[in-house]
């Protein structure tokens, strides 16, 4: 009996999904789908970083349309599973499993020991990105990574970079990034009332890594009171690390909040929103992907990586030492906390500015 093991819809392990679907074997298959070009993304996290590397495969998808894709990642909710063959969760089974395989694309995009250390293993006819050296050393691959991988080891470099992340990360892959955009699939749309006011997500987190990117609580609550006054809803958004804030500003300030959610109702939230204002996290990538209007802080990254599509701006403290990439306020700082001099009311001009057309999408 003919198999053809080729096939990228057989695992060897089940049945595929033609057979279970209409009985047919391989040597009639109308469904067959040869491996001719093989290609795997290691792109693990975080998850926005993840979200943020998916307009690549518009690109793989238009170089390659019948190419078995399959990427790696500690976030699959983030990569849309009808652009890939195969999505393997990150781990040690998945890196024993892809070292018995081959590839002709290794796409290695991720800046961690682990993730260089396996893209060393796997056996594939080109390898991008990032790799290690003998010394166990973060290195580019080949010389298309060199340029982002000089800015993140001086300093000098990266402050002087202007080109954003979408472009970095084609680059890195070989290609001229040329607009595409996130993906993020199955998000339904909310229908909305004539009658509903603009709704301003509020994603009052960032990392506990980087205590220097967090905006004053105080600067939230008051964001959220002057949105009521002005005819806005508020919805409060964040994760583990803000939901005990976040239960106390929907308490005095009557903003709604709908507590810590799996990130597909999170997404959901986000698409409810006109506008998300947000420092640099995963909703920001969301809400680009979903294309919302970005108001985003900005203190200690490089501002020129941020790309929002024509959908929103960026604000920014404008002190000289902008870009610091600090994660803890030290004595050197000229002020104890930079993101202080972002005021309510250059939040709320940045929101009011996107007011024209929040109400013509009502309409």
């Amino acid at each position: 009996m003919l198999v053809r093991d080729d096939c990228a819809q057989f695992n060897g392990y089940k049945p595929c999904r033609p057979h279970k679907e209409t009985g047919v074997h391989c040597d009639v298959c109308p469904q067959y789908q040869p491996s001719t070009y093989r290609i795997l993304i290691l792109k693990v996290g975080l998850a926005g970083e993840v979200l943020r590397c998916t307009p690549l495969l518009r690109r793989l998808r238009e170089l390659h349309p019948q190419a078995d894709i399959t990427w790696v990642t500690s976030f699959p909710d983030f990569v849309p599973g009808r652009w890939v063959n195969r999505l393997l969760k990150h781990s040690w089974e998945t890196a024993l499993r892809l070292q018995a395989e081959e590839f002709d694309l290794l796409l290695s995009l991720d800046k961690d020991f682990e993730v260089c250390a396996l893209a060393g293993q796997i056996r594939a006819r080109e390898k991008r990105g990032f790799g290690l050296n003998r010394f166990g050393k973060i290195i580019p691959l080949d010389p298309l990574a060199e340029r982002k991988w000089l800015t993140g080891v001086w300093d000098d470099l990266m402050l002087a970079n202007t080109r954003h992340y979408p472009a970095e990360i084609f680059e890195i892959c070989g290609y001229e990034w040329r607009g595409e955009t996130y993906i993020l699939e199955g998000v339904p749309t909310p229908p909305r009332a004539s009658s509903r006011r603009p709704l301003i997500g509020l994603n009052t987190g960032t990392s506990n890594v980087w205590l220097t990117r967090i905006w004053p609580e105080e600067s939230w609550m008051r964001l959220a009171r002057d949105l009521h006054q002005r005819g806005f809803e508020v919805l409060l958004l964040g994760g583990p690390l803000e939901h005990e804030k976040n239960q106390t500003m929907a308490r005095q300030t009557g903003a709604r909040y709908e507590g810590v959610v799996p990130f597909r109702k999170f997404f959901e939230l986000v698409a409810e929103t006109d506008v998300v204002v947000t420092g640099v996290t995963m909703a920001m990538h969301v809400a680009i992907a979903l294309e919302k209007p970005v108001v985003l802080f900005n203190n200690i990254f490089n501002g020129h990586e941020f790309h929002l599509y024509g959908k929103g701006e960026i604000l920014e403290p404008g002190l000289p030492c902008q870009g610091c990439y600090k994660p803890r306020f030290d004595s050197r700082c000229p002020v104890p906390n930079c993101m202080e001099l972002i005021t309510t009311d250059r939040v709320l001009s940045a929101i009011e500015r996107w007011k024209p057309q929040l109400e013509t999408a009502a309409r």
